[in-house]
């Protein structure tokens, strides 16, 4: 383990349960918007609903059950 591993390691340790979860959030938050830019990007612009449940296919695309559900309810909101 590197000095810089060591030393997150250490920090993380350090951390509450509620400060972890709270780590958490605020990553899967950057995640969220991340996958947004991307997604406006490659398609243009699109309503507030659409771009959430676009966001969320490409969250769960290793799950072809969730997939299908996110698809037959992409098909029902405006672009």
């Amino acid at each position: 383990m590197t000095a810089i591993e060591a030393e997150y390691q250490s920090r993380m340790d350090a951390l509450t349960g509620t400060e972890r979860i709270a780590r958490s959030m605020a990553m899967l938050k950057w995640t969220r918007e991340m996958l947004a830019r991307q997604i406006l990007a490659q398609e243009g612009p699109m309503s507030d609903e659409r771009l959430r449940w676009k966001v969320a296919l490409r969250l769960y695309a290793n799950d072809a059950a969730v997939c299908r559900l996110i698809e037959s309810r992409l098909a029902d909101v405006p672009d």
